[in-house]
């Protein structure tokens, strides 16, 4: 055990950045998505998160998975975390764009588009 300050630090930036233990961390693809729904929904409910907003939680973060499969170079990567009383699920996938994409609403006669508009 020390009392450098310095590694104290860095234990504490380490922890900040990776946070607490994941509830969910699965890789997927279009043969898995409805797998991790699955897995999610459980995931969800075990924390209690539970009727409307547990399903609509579940339904945006589908939506951003599928984007991914989608658009996103045919695969991604899960995690759910749990912090204090907030979920936290971030959705990463392999595609080109870089930094955030825009979200809008589009026209009423356009098929599809709407995924990262109901996730937001």
């Amino acid at each position: 055990m020390t009392d450098d300050p310095t590694t104290s630090r860095a234990a504490s930036a380490a922890s900040a950045v990776t946070g607490p233990a994941p509830l969910l961390s699965q890789d997927f693809t279009d043969a898995t998505v409805t797998e991790l729904r699955h897995a999610l929904r459980a995931r969800v409910q075990a924390v209690g998160l539970t009727e409307d907003v547990g399903y609509d939680f579940v339904l945006s973060v589908h939506e951003l998975v599928t984007n991914a499969v989608r658009h996103g170079g045919g695969r991604g990567h899960l995690e759910l975390r749990r912090q204090d009383d907030v979920l936290i699920c971030e959705v990463v996938d392999h595609g080109s764009t870089p930094g955030s994409l825009p979200v809008r609403l589009p026209a009423v006669d356009t098929a599809g588009g709407r995924g990262l508009w109901l996730a937001h």
